[in-house]
């Protein structure tokens, strides 16, 4: 024989329902808050106004950067306006996930003919690549490049 369904009983049904639903929701939208905060620099204002000089000086170098990935290396090379080969003063190349600056790696980065090779392997997933570097006079150059490792690559 079975209990009737009473109006506790639904209640509790309906309680147990909301709670399977709410509780993923408030724990990934928890995680989303305190994993990244959102601050790229610490003084946004201070970082607008600097922005113009930088991209100027940047276009007056007359560089342009390859970017090419493959299983496990990451080639960068750099051409002036002329189609020559420039070896920057000092090059950084930084990978990591674009929310988190957790699985940030500065890459171990080696001269090749045309350009620098660093070995990094990646998991499937967005990373981000940060490109910075200087001409002999310190000028700064800066170019982010977005990739996308599929699970098969």
């Amino acid at each position: 024989m079975t209990k009737p369904l009473t109006g506790k009983k639904v209640l509790g049904i309906a309680i147990a329902a909301f709670l399977v639903v709410l509780t993923p929701n408030l724990l990934m939208a928890w995680y989303a808050v305190t994993t990244f905060s959102g601050l790229i620099v610490p003084n946004s204002y201070v970082a607008s106004q600097q922005f113009n000089e930088r991209t100027r000086a940047q276009q007056a170098l007359g560089w342009t950067m390859a970017l090419e990935r493959e299983r496990d290396a990451i080639h960068v090379a750099f051409t002036d306006e002329a189609g020559n080969t420039v070896r920057p003063a000092a090059l950084t190349v930084t990978v990591g996930r674009p929310t988190t600056d957790a699985l940030d790696e500065a890459l171990d980065l080696m001269p090749t003919g045309a350009g620098f090779i660093g070995r990094i392997d990646l998991d499937p997933g967005r990373w981000l690549v940060l490109v910075t570097a200087e001409d002999d006079h310190g000028t700064p150059w800066k170019q982010r490049h977005t990739l996308h490792v599929s699970p098969n690559s």
